[in-house]
């Protein structure tokens, strides 16, 4: 998946009708919600709009036919594979009737153009967990694990016969590092997923 860097724009002309695309990163529906009231224009003709945080998705036609905005919109961040995204695409009407058709590309390619031209970042989804270290396995362990571009050591706790690492890193790696720790300890330790808090106090 990929987020935007910093909010894009877009505008471009259809048949006299004025269209710009204003792309932002939103985390919650509530942030939707205010960026929307706060970018969309009052003296426009339409203000459709669609966004999608992780699973969960809207749009709005803004009275334009329906399907023919927000559902175009949400297709141009999906095609982009973004997420916590809003895109608002605000039309000012030249007089020029678009039709259905003329609509959906309008809409869609308009919202596709500005996600495209967007500076966008990958995303990884991460998880973390805990290793449990006997100290004759500590720096082994550890200097493997620093081989991971992505994986951060976020917590070292010492006990009395080793250490407990707390680790974040990309579910992809997950069980790449996994089978790693049972191979360097020999079975003596393994990679937890379970809260790293209530396994630290254990």
């Amino acid at each position: 998946m990929f987020q935007l860097e910093q909010t894009a724009t877009f505008e471009q002309i259809v048949k006299k009708s004025r269209f710009i695309a204003t792309a932002l990163f939103v985390a919650t529906e509530e942030e939707a919600k205010a960026a929307i009231a706060a970018h969309g224009h009052a003296e426009a003709s339409h203000n459709c709009w669609a966004w999608r945080i992780g699973a969960a998705y809207r749009f709005s036609d803004d009275g334009e036919p329906g399907g023919t905005a927000g559902k175009p919109i949400l297709a141009a961040i999906d095609g982009q594979s973004a997420d916590k995204v809003l895109v608002i695409v605000t039309r000012w009407f030249g007089g020029i009737l678009l039709g259905s058709g003329g609509l959906v590309r309008a809409y869609g390619g308009t919202a596709a153009a500005c996600l495209k031209a967007a500076q966008l970042v990958e995303v990884k989804p991460s998880v973390q967990g805990l290793i449990r270290l006997e100290f004759a396995d500590l720096a082994r362990v550890k200097g493997r694990l620093q081989t991971f571009e992505d994986l951060v050591i976020a917590e070292e706790a010492f006990r009395e016969t080793g250490a407990d690492l707390v680790i974040r890193l990309p579910e992809t790696e997950l069980e790449t590092v996994a089978q790693m720790v049972r191979d360097l300890t020999s079975g003596r330790s393994a990679l937890s997923l379970e809260d790293d808090q209530a396994a630290l106090a254990t």
